[in-house]
């Protein structure tokens, strides 16, 4: 919400405060001396910093940077696998297939209709990685497989 659409009532009533007084300092300036000519300056003096300091605080309040996050998914061309890493967590080539399908975000189901197995053979494996991994869920086994270099 903008600071003119909060503060709108507020403005209006400063507005119709300053016409006012304008319009009782023009009509005393019609029936007073050149020498009250002094109060109609420092009216006027007076509105122009009313509106400067109200064009200032709508510069003030309103945020000079507006941070925008873009999530994108890199790809990596240039992946080796790390073979060491994969041999030290004694995973096969079934499990390293399975990990770098939960990886890309499949579940159980998606995944054992993409390898042609059963659900239950994609809960073993899954259990297996997580035992051989040491970790409890998917995005624990997906983060250390990336960060191992075993998947992409």
């Amino acid at each position: 919400m903008s600071f003119l659409a909060r503060n709108k009532q507020i403005i209006l009533y400063g507005i119709a405060l300053a016409l006012f007084l304008f319009l009782l300092k023009w009509l005393e300036m019609r029936y007073v001396v050149a020498d009250e000519e002094l109060d109609v300056y420092i009216g006027i003096i007076a509105l122009i910093f009313t509106g400067l300091g109200i064009w200032l605080a709508y510069k003030l309040r309103k945020p000079a940077l507006q941070t925008v996050v873009i999530e994108k998914e890199v790809y990596r061309s240039d992946f080796t696998l790390n073979e060491t890493e994969a041999k030290r967590l004694n995973l096969s080539k079934r499990e390293l297939e399975v990990l770098q399908l939960m990886a890309e975000g499949l579940s159980n189901q998606e995944i054992a209709e993409k390898l042609f197995v059963s659900l239950n053979t994609i809960k073993t494996h899954s259990a297996q990685i997580f035992e051989k991994m040491e970790v409890k869920r998917r995005t624990q086994a997906v983060e250390m497989g990336k960060r191992l270099s075993i998947i992409p």
